[in-house]
């Protein structure tokens, strides 16, 4: 038999995209989604099912469907697209009730995999070069989104110290950038803006969006336990960011930056989180080589995944309009999936 597996928020910019990538591998049988809204990316053999933001339905489809593997990449990482007073409930009780339903007595889940940030580390002027999966943060203060993440991998932690039979996969990413990913970062340099913060140049680290989806099927197929760090290598200076996307700098002062960007954002002039104000002041490097002694190996280094973007964005402004949608229509699935007539087609086609 082949892996059954389930992806939670694949409703979400990377549920949809990791059901994608499982389904092109004949060694997955059954692919289960789970989302609050519908698809945004085309899917041809994953059953999808609509749930409550904290997924209190999970313990009820694992018992049905009887998935080995659970993919949770619902964890909200980016704090403008969520109201503060929500971060808790989404991430905090969606991931305890995930967690729940995968070390219930008699459980099929024999392996858990779980997108997580690098912002768990924040941004200081007392962190290391590069911090290291056990590095403890330099700052204790942490904002509301770092908070619930942190909270999250505390959960995590303790399932893996009490299921030693599961296979737990806590994975670490970077900031992301690409062709299709929206994130403040991405928003801003794509607008050709780029806020910085008076009298500091970070050195940041980036990873490509594609490599993404690639490390989370790598671990989840190859099973393989434990926490990483997931970055391209090498840190490049903020400045030249700037430069290579050849955007135009908004200066901030170093002393009430969020309350002098906060006008900037509400006009759509830009985007500035409470993350991106640490992060733009003191930057942050992780080390990978945890990640390579697994056999993974990135498709592109930091300044790789930043000029793969920037190209993206000079291509789809010369050519002119918006990135392919794609709109979930449940009607014109059930059609293609169980019909009598597009299955026997399938069936006579040379």
């Amino acid at each position: 038999m082949g892996r059954r597996i389930l992806v939670t928020g694949l409703d979400s910019f990377w549920g949809g995209r990791v059901a994608q990538t499982l389904e092109a591998n004949p060694g997955v049988d059954v692919i289960v989604g789970l989302g609050t809204g519908e698809p945004s990316v085309a899917l041809e053999r994953t059953e999808y099912v609509r749930s409550d933001q904290t997924y209190s339905i999970l313990a009820r489809i694992v018992k049905a469907t009887k998935v080995d593997t659970i993919v949770h990449t619902f964890l909200v990482v980016d704090s403008n697209k969520i109201p503060p007073r929500n971060l808790h409930e989404i991430n905090v009780i969606g991931t305890m009730n995930l967690l729940a339903a995968a070390g219930t007595s008699g459980s099929p889940v024999r392996q858990v995999v779980i997108k997580s940030a690098t912002v768990v580390y924040g941004a200081s002027s007392r962190d290391p070069t590069w911090f290291k999966e056990e590095t403890p943060r330099s700052e204790s203060h942490a904002t509301t989104l770092e908070r619930s993440l942190l909270e999250v991998e505390s959960y995590v932690e303790d399932f893996a110290n009490d299921n030693p039979n599961t296979i737990v996969t806590l994975l670490r990413f970077s900031n992301v950038v690409g062709s299709d990913i929206i994130t403040p970062i991405s928003t801003n340099l794509a607008k050709g803006i780029a806020p910085r913060i008076s009298g500091f140049d970070p050195q940041l680290q980036f990873l490509e969006e594609d490599d993404v989806t690639r490390c989370m099927e790598f671990m989840t197929l190859n099973q393989i336990p434990g926490l990483y760090n997931v970055a391209g290598d090498g840190r490049v200076p903020y400045s030249e960011i700037i430069s290579i996307c050849n955007a135009t700098s908004i200066p901030l002062p170093p002393y009430g930056t969020m309350l002098f960007a906060r006008p900037l954002v509400k006009l759509g002039i830009m985007e500035f989180t409470p993350e991106m104000e640490a992060l733009l002041r003191y930057g942050r490097g992780v080390d990978t080589r945890r990640l390579k002694e697994t056999g993974f190996k990135l498709r592109y280094t930091t300044a790789g995944a930043v000029e793969n973007f920037i190209r993206a964005v000079r291509l789809r402004k010369t050519i002119g309009g918006a990135k392919n949608s794609y709109t979930y229509q449940q009607d014109v699935e059930n059609f293609f999936r169980h019909s009598r007539v597009v299955s026997q087609e399938q069936q006579d086609a040379p």
